[in-house]
Formats: structure tokens, sequence, C-alpha cells
């Protein structure tokens, strides 16, 4: 295991000794030896190599065994059994945003609850309200995460389910009767989260293609099987379809099963229009009752051809939602989508200085094997105490620190000194402008206070546009992706505001956000707002977030030109320097 992955058992470790009501002296130094991990500066491997992880402070001999544990052997004897030895259900709790294991503890104490049906009972009995240090808007509370919890069981995020997906595309393709085989579905088209998954094979013999993919690896459930069809569900909870059709059908049922439904609706009624029907299985003479397609059909082989047969542009997956594609496809007007080796650096990223894994030249070391230009870091301000925020004298040291890395030519990356500052309930910010005046750059971002009304929490954000320092708006609605929604605010009051002032707003990258939503990027970049994709990274293996950031970035029809991270070194530092 590596650093993250420690840390993460250590403090699932603390966790569990709560819920078992394990004194408080031995859930501190779990604790502490998490804290211990994530602040740790040098190398972690060479450190637990070299047998000196009991010198860190905050963690002992006995911590340190069974870090080395963890590090060598990937697993934990202790902590299995003690998983083990919890309910599945009080695990579960845990996933409910506001329930920590002194709180499950309680309710399972006084109240004997178990299951997840039995926390929803007690919440609408009013017998979680009752209990002390809970309440009407503790129980409110509760009841909003169960209710997203069973909103989002069946959806997975794009970005956990990637590898897996391609991985079946891989071995379908590896098939010798398989001719052509693609996924396709709302992962086809890069939505955030995924539902079912849908595969198109092109075969003329698909028995041995089914039992393959029946017998794949995983599969706990067969709950379809047929000579064009099967379905499977996945130990993962992933559902799966496999659809097999002739060489001349595969790539209408590609763009069929793609979707999504808006723009399949819409494709019809142009083919309606010009005297065609369109489905999955061809195109047919629009007042023909017969299934025999028509003679272009053997045309066409790619989806490039079929839009071209209705007079577009190839469309591309991701901007298939029925959101102004096919007019734009028609009078040429597709904006040119942002592909991943554009992006040339990216800023907000944290390292060991506050809650980040990886220290500043190792995160450095990871963005100069991707080929980028430049990096930026924006630890956390002094408000986020949980995250290990810097105050004003360890702001100071981390600029001097850049400064003395760039001068230092030990790499052709050029780090740019930021912060993510906190902005207070009332819209002012954690650090004054003396600060925040000395960085390139400052990322504000909301991280308290998420209940506030819809207009106050607007004004909030809009009063920290405002302030002269700021450069980007940090994830902006704050959501949690298969978790929580995002907070109340009015998004294109917010939008306005930070084109009036030149502030960027981020596509937040890391997979759980993906914050602001894709939804409002066409618009918001058809007004002018400038777009930073930035991946939240923690780890050096974080910054990988930025490719699911492109994602989003090309659903949102967002070109190199509203793009800051497309941008060279020079042109970041003029956009810095000359925005106001």
């Amino acid at each position: 295991m590596d650093k993250a992955q420690i840390t993460g058992v250590l403090k699932d470790i603390a966790v569990f000794l709560e819920l078992k009501g394990e004194n408080s002296f031995k859930i501190r130094a779990y604790q502490s030896g998490a804290r211990a991990l994530e602040r740790l500066e040098d190398n972690f491997d060479t450190i637990v190599e070299e047998g000196k992880i009991a010198s860190l402070q905050g963690i002992g001999q006995a911590l340190a065994l069974k870090i080395e544990t963890l590090y060598h052997e990937d697993h934990l004897p202790f902590y299995d059994a003690l998983k083990a030895s919890i309910a599945p259900g009080l695990i579960e709790f845990l996933d409910i945003p506001g329930l920590g294991g002194k709180k499950v503890k309680h309710i399972h104490d006084a109240l004997g609850i178990e299951t997840i049906k039995a926390l929803k009972e007690a919440c609408e009995s009013g017998a979680i309200e009752a209990l002390d240090g809970f309440g009407a808007k503790s129980a409110e509370k509760i009841l909003s995460g169960i209710a997203n919890r069973e909103a989002y069981s069946k959806r997975h995020l794009w970005w956990s389910v990637q590898e897996f997906v391609h991985e079946i595309v891989s071995g379908l393709e590896a098939h010798s009767l398989v001719k052509r085989a693609s996924v396709a579905g709302s992962f086809r088209r890069r939505l955030e989260t995924v539902g079912d998954l849908d595969f198109i094979v092109a075969s003329g013999t698909p028995g041995p293609i089914m039992d393959w993919f029946t017998e794949i690896d995983g599969v706990k459930e067969i709950t379809a099987k047929g000579e064009t069809k099967s379905s499977v569900r996945f130990e993962n909870g992933i559902q799966a379809d496999l659809r097999i059709v002739s060489e001349k059908q595969f790539v209408f049922a590609l763009h069929h099963f793609t979707g999504s439904k808006d723009h399949n609706v819409m494709m019809r009624q142009r083919a309606l229009s010009m005297g065609y029907r369109l489905s999955e299985w061809g195109i047919f003479e629009k007042d023909s009752e017969g299934t025999i397609p028509i003679e272009a059909v053997n045309d066409i082989q790619t989806e490039s051809n079929l839009f071209k047969f209705f007079g577009l542009e190839m469309i591309e997956p991701e901007l298939r939602e029925g959101l102004g594609e096919i007019l734009a496809a028609e009078n040429k007007e597709l904006p040119e989508l942002i592909e991943s080796h554009e992006i040339q650096g990216v800023f907000h990223n944290h390292t060991t200085l506050s809650d980040g894994m990886n220290t500043l030249d190792e995160m450095v070391q990871q963005a100069e094997s991707f080929g980028w230009s430049y990096i930026g870091f924006a630890d956390h301000s002094k408000s986020s105490v949980q995250a290990n925020g810097l105050n004003e004298e360890r702001v100071l040291k981390m600029i001097a620190q850049i400064q003395s890395f760039n001068e230092s030519g030990k790499s052709p990356v050029t780090v740019f000194s930021g912060i993510e500052c906190d902005i207070l309930k009332d819209g002012s910010l954690d650090f004054d402008e003396s600060i925040l005046g000395r960085l390139d750059y400052v990322v504000a971002s909301v991280h308290s206070s998420f209940s506030q009304p819809e207009e106050e929490m607007t004004q909030r954000v809009i009063r920290a546009i405002e302030s002269p320092s700021v450069t980007m708006l940090g994830h902006p609605t704050g959501r949690l992706l298969l978790r929580r929604e995002g907070y109340q605010i009015d998004i294109f009051k917010v939008i306005d505001a930070a084109i009036a002032n030149r502030v960027i707003i981020e596509i937040n990258a890391n997979p759980q956000r993906l914050d602001m939503d894709w939804r409002f990027w066409k618009q918001a970049v058809q007004r002018g707002l400038m777009c930073s994709i930035n991946p939240d990274a923690h780890s050096i293996n974080n910054l990988n977030y930025f490719e699911a950031g492109v994602n989003i970035a090309r659903k949102g029809w967002i070109k190199s030109d509203s793009l800051l991270n497309s941008r060279d070194t020079d042109g970041i530092k003029r956009w810095f320097t000359e925005r106001l």
C-alpha cells in the first residue's frame, strides 16, 4: 500500500474503535498516526524501507509495525478482524453526511439500530430527534443523506468504472469472432455518473461471444442470455448488457445505444423530415413498411458517415445530449473539443504543507512526467484547521520555498504560488490583501456553512469574487457526486459576477465533484467566462484527475481559447498580472 492508502486505513481503524467504544487514547493514537503521515514531507517509501517510521512524531513502535505490515503486505489482520466485528449496517451509516463514529455509536447504543431501514424509521418516528446531541435538524439531515444514498445506489462514478469498462472492451476486441466492438450508453457520452453499461459487438457468430461475456470473472448473476442480447450483474453492483448485431447494423446500433434519448429523438425527427426512418437497425424509406434498409446504408461504415448522410458534421459522443448539437452540426458551428494533450498545467493542488500526501518536489516530478510546463499549488488557508491550513507565517515560507525552487533550475516545470482561501460566512476571505497580494493566484472556496439560504450564499460567493486578489472560484456548488447535492446558489449570478471581475471558475476535476456542472458551461463560455481544469489533487496519483476535467470541458462545449490550462507559461503569467 502507498501512503494515502495506509493513511485511510488508520483513519478507518480510529472510526471503528469509536464504534466499538474503545478508550479515547487508543483512538487518538490512530488519528495522530494518520495526521503524521498526511503532514510527512519526506519520502515515505524511503522512511519505511529504512525502518524510521517510529521516529516520526505521533507514531510509536506498535503503530509503526502496523504501518510497515500494510506497506509490505497490503493488508493488516488486526484491521480485517476489527472491521469484521462491526455490524455491516453501522459501517454503512458512516457514508451518510454528518454521521461519524461517535454519533453512530450513540444511535446504536440508545436504539439498537443496525440497518439503514431502521435508521430511516427512527428519524421519521422522532426517535433520533429525541436523542441527546441530535434534534430536528439532525434527523432531517440524516433523512436527506439516506434519500441521496437510495437515489444514487444504482449509479457509479464514470472515473471508478473506466478501467473495468476498458478491460471488457479489450476482451471483446481480442475475441476471434468479433469484427467490431465498443462501449455505448452514458459511459461513452462521458457522463459524470453512469448506470447500466452497454456494449455493442458486430459478429456473425454470437453464441461463443455470449458465452465469453456471461463467464467473465466477477459476474455474480446472469439476468438474461439470448442469441443477440445478454445481461449480467457483476459483484461490484454494475449491470451490463451486450448486444450483438451484423457488421452492416453496427454503426446504427452504436449510435442509437450511445444516446441520449433527446439526441436520438431529434435525429429521428431529422430523418423523417428528409423522407427516411432512422433506427438501431439502419435507415429506411419513410413510407415503406418493409425492413430492408436503403441501398446507401452499405456506404455507412462510421458514425461520421451516418451524420454526413443527414447533412451534419460529426457529433462527438460527449455532445449528444439534445442541447443544440444537431443545429450546430448543420451550421458547421460545433466547437473543436479540447484534447488532453492541450493541457499544459493545473493549479488547484495540495501538498504536505496542508493535507496533501506528497511534497512539492514529488508533485512537480509528476507534472514533469506529464510533459506539463507549469503547476500551481493552492494549499488550504488557516480556517481549514481539519486540513492543516496555513497561517500567515507559513504562507510566506511557502512563497519563499517556491521562489527558491524556481530559481534553482532543477526542473523545467514552473511552479506558481497560490492558496485555497476559505470564503467565510459573510463573504470575506481568510487572509487580507497584504498576504493574498503576494501570491501568484488565489482560489477562493466555500468549506463551511453550506445551509445558508440561496440569496445569502449567492451574495457570499459574489463578495469573494469581487475581492481584488481572487483569481479563481473553487468547486462553486460544493456538490459531492452520489453523496450530496450542492448548496443552494444562483449559479448564473455567480457566473456573471466572475465574468465582470475576470475571475476564473474551475472545473474541479476530482471525480467526486466535477464542479461546475457541465450543463452550465456552454452558456457560461458564450457569455465570456474563463475556465480552468483543476484536479484538486492531494497526491501525485490525483493529478491524473485532470482527464476527468477534460471530459467535462468537452461536454460543456469549452474551446481552448476559454481554457486557462491551454496557455503556455508566459500566457499564464500575463493572465495573472494583467487580468485587472
